[in-house]
Order: structure tokens, then C-alpha cells, then sequence
């Protein structure tokens, strides 16, 4: 009797989990193959709907897929966990114990063995080393700190009105790429909102956001012509942009710049880079780059392993012309279908092929008021530039393939359905 095939996918992030619902589905009647996602969290969120999570636009514990949930729907095993160390040699990861809050063990470290390994870790914020920025600054890596941030807005908002605002609510985000434009946006929409819900004598000048970019212009994976029809339509909104400036200290009151300038927020996010955890770097049997990622081959096999697989932000995939394949959830989406297939031709012994990226355009969100960005591909006979309404229906379809991927059209039209009704029963702004 053959030994049962171990397939671990580690990080239920946008591709590691639509590549452990496929693989479990593909399997799911086959016993002599298992499929298992390792993360440490018990819940997904898309990660570039984050921002909204902070903002109070979306609820986490509503809006999120229960790993164990789908674990029981789709047909793989899931263990909550850390990774803290991967022996290529052995074939098998470690995962650290799990803890109460009372510093606790609830369950102690583990082995897992495997057959097939993917590392879909994801990546965290960069903050290039900029002092007090850990310290200081908010980030957005996962539903922990965008719920962490979301707590001390509000708290931010009460403590204000209890004092008859005295001063103005003034939040600072560095970088302009689509993270920090999009928050900007739906803080301003959050803004709106909270008078709705006993905050009527907070006025909207009451509201400084400033936006801090270091680049010349502000999303600078976009056409020029879409990032300045982004950048009035924040300034229409009161966001106050400020490009070609460079941060080089964070401090409790707010930032300094190069220029030696002070611009002072007390609530600050970085949102400026990401790099892959720093911990890859330390395992044994990789080869890294400087940003952490693991490099990998044409196939996204590991440069020095043919069982294990990268995919996502933590991947250094090289492209053809020689650039990597860019931190970005379409190239998630992308890696986990061609790791999908790698994965069953390895088991028929057949060639893997070749990871091709392609850039479908990007496209950033306003919150309700707009969305630009640019669309790339076949349909469009090469690039076309999208604003308003139109942008705004195609951001959204984004988030809907993922949710197809994951959950089927079925389950998917329902999510919908039930979105158009809680907009009728639920508050649409996270008051908690």
C-alpha cells in the first residue's frame, strides 16, 4: 500500500487559499492525497479590502471566510499555526505552539510532514528603516492591526466630541500608492458617516488627513493622467497631498521630513512598501533576495528544491524581460492557478511549464465617491484608462473572482444578495 501524498499549502491569503480549495476539491475523493492549509490566523480577509476593514466600511467577523468553514466545505485539513522553520531535507515544517492571551499553551509546536510544500506567506510592511516608524505608525498587514487602528479612531472620535472637539482630528498616512490613497478616501467617507450615528456637531473641516508621498506624483503604478484625476478627486475631498516628500523620523506627534518640515498627526499609517517577513531569509536550503522572497524558477518551484513551491508576495519570480512579478493580488491569483496545475502534471510526470504574469491594469478605489485606473489585456487591444462608475463596477468584479475561486458562483450570487440586504439591516459604518 503507497503512503498517503502530504500537499501543505502555508498562508490562506488570496492565492494560498484559492490553491487549497481547488487542490481539496480536485482531491477530495482521492485518499491516498491530502491537502492542508497551515495559517496562523483562523480567518481571511482580501487583503487589499484591509483598508476598509480600518476605515469601518467592512466588519471582519461578517465579511470574513472561517478557514475551518471552508476547510469543512471544500475538503482540505487546516491547522492553525506559525511557521517558525521548514527542513527541505526531512520534508516536513515546524509550527510553533499556539497561546492563550495569558501567555498560556493551548496547543504545543508541531511537525507536519509533507510531500508537495507551498509557501504562500504574503509579505508585510517596509518601513526602510525609518526611525520611531514601528513604534509610531500604524500598519495594515492584517485584520489584527486594521481592527487595532479602527478601535483608536473611534476612540479618537469620542474623545473629541467629550471635549467639544478642541482641536482638528488630524491622521497622517505615508505613501501614495493604492493603499494609502484608498484609506485616505474611505477615512473621509468614515468621517461622513460617524454623523449619522450621534457624532451630528462633528464638522467635516474638523478632518485632516494628509497624504505623504516621496515619489514626484502619487500612484505611480498608474498612468499619469489617472493619478492626477485621483489626486483632485482627494483634493476635492479635503485630503491634503503632499508628493516629493520624504519622511526620516516618526515621533509621537507626528512626522519629519528631509526638508525638516514637521507635519503633525497624532494617528499615523505607514503604508509605503511591503517586503516578505524577514524570517524567510533565515531558513535553511533558500535562496533569498534582499527583500526577503524566495527565489524561484520559471515554474515557481524553490531555485533549490522541485517539491516546493512559492507563490505570491513572498515569491521572486523573474519575468522574461528580467523584472519581478509584482506584490500584487492578481499575481496571487495567477500563481495559485498555474501552482494548480504545475502541481497535477508533477504528479503525472509531466513538464510544469512556465509561469507567465499578465498584467491585467490596476484599478484603485475612492470609496463611494470614484475609482480609476487602467485596464490591460486582450479585450481592451492594450491599455485602457477607466474613471468613475465604470472603474468603480470593474474594482469590485476583482473582489468577486476571488470570491468565485474560493466559494463557487452559487455561494457567491448569495454573498451578494446578502450584502444588498444587510445594507438595509446592518449600520454601514463599524461603530465597535
Amino acid at each position: 500500500m503507497s503512503q498517503q501524498q502530504q500537499i501543505i499549502v502555508v498562508g490562506g491569503g488570496a492565492g494560498g487559499l484559492e490553491l487549497v480549495t481547488r487542490l481539496a476539491r480536485k482531491y477530495k475523493r482521492n485518499d491516498d492525497i491530502s491537502v492542508t492549509l497551515v495559517d496562523r490566523n483562523l480567518t481571511h480577509i482580501w487583503k487589499p479590502l484591509l483598508h476598509e476593514v480600518a476605515a469601518g466600511a467592512l466588519d471582519a467577523d461578517v465579511d470574513g471566510v472561517d478557514y475551518r468553514v471552508q476547510a469543512a466545505s471544500a475538503g482540505f485539513k487546516f491547522q492553525p499555526g506559525e511557521l517558525t522553520d521548514v527542513d527541505p531535507e526531512q520534508q516536513q515544517i515546524r509550527l510553533a505552539a499556539i497561546v492563550d492571551d495569558k501567555g498560556h499553551e493551548v496547543v504545543g509546536e508541531r511537525v507536519l510532514r509533507y510531500t508537495t510544500l507551498v509557501l504562500a506567506i504574503g509579505s508585510v510592511t517596509n518601513d526602510f528603516g525609518t526611525e520611531g516608524a514601528a513604534e509610531h505608525c500604524y500598519f495594515l498587514d492584517s485584520v489584527r492591526q486594521a481592527r487595532r487602528f479602527h478601535h483608536t479612531l473611534m476612540n479618537t472620535f469620542l474623545a473629541l466630541q467629550a471635549h467639544r472637539y478642541p482641536k482638528p482630528l488630524q491622521v497622517a498616512i505615508v505613501g501614495a500608492g493604492a493603499t494609502g490613497v484608498e484609506l485616505s478616501a474611505e477615512l473621509h467617507k468614515s468621517a461622513e458617516l460617524i454623523r449619522v450615528y450621534g457624532f451630528d456637531d462633528f464638522s467635516m473641516n474638523q478632518l485632516q488627513i494628509t497624504l505623504v508621498e516621496a515619489g514626484e506624483r502619487i500612484l505611480p503604478a498608474l498612468p499619469e493622467r489617472i493619478a492626477h484625476s485621483a489626486r483632485a478627486e482627494l483634493e476635492k475631498l479635503g485630503v491634503r497631498v503632499q508628493t516629493g516628500t520624504v519622511v526620516t523620523k516618526i515621533t509621537e506627534q507626528g512626522l519629519e521630513t528631509k526638508a525638516g518640515d514637521v507635519i503633525e498627526a497624532p494617528i499615523k499609517v505607514w503604508a509605503a512598501g511591503v517586503k516578505a517577513p524577514p524570517f524567510l531569509a533565515q531558513l535553511k536550503g533558500f535562496e533569498c533576495n534582499r527583500g526577503n522572497q524566495i527565489l524561484t524558477r520559471p515554474s515557481l518551484q524553490s531555485t533549490t528544491y522541485d517539491n516546493v513551491f512559492v507563490i505570491g508576495d513572498c515569491a521572486a519570480a523573474e519575468q522574461p524581460d528580467g523584472s519581478r512579478v509584482p506584490p500584487r493580488a492578481q499575481a496571487a491569483h495567477q500563481m495559485a492557478s498555474h501552482v494548480y496545475r504545475a502541481i497535477l502534471a508533477q504528479q503525472k510526470g509531466k513538464p510544469l511549464g512556465r509561469f507567465v504574469y499578465r498584467d491585467h491594469g490596476s484599478l484603485v478605489s475612492l470609496s463611494s465617491y470614484s475609482a480609476v485606473g487602467s485596464l490591460m489585456g486582450n479585450l481592451t487591444k492594450g491599455s485602457m484608462k477607466v474613471e468613475g462608475l465604470l472603474a468603480r463596477v470593474m474594482y469590485k468584479s476583482l473582489y468577486r473572482m476571488h470570491q468565485v475561486a474560493v466559494h463557487g458562483y452559487f455561494k457567491t450570487l448569495l454573498f451578494m444578495l446578502a450584502q444588498v440586504i444587510n445594507r438595509r439591516l446592518r449600520p454601514r459604518l463599524k461603530l465597535h
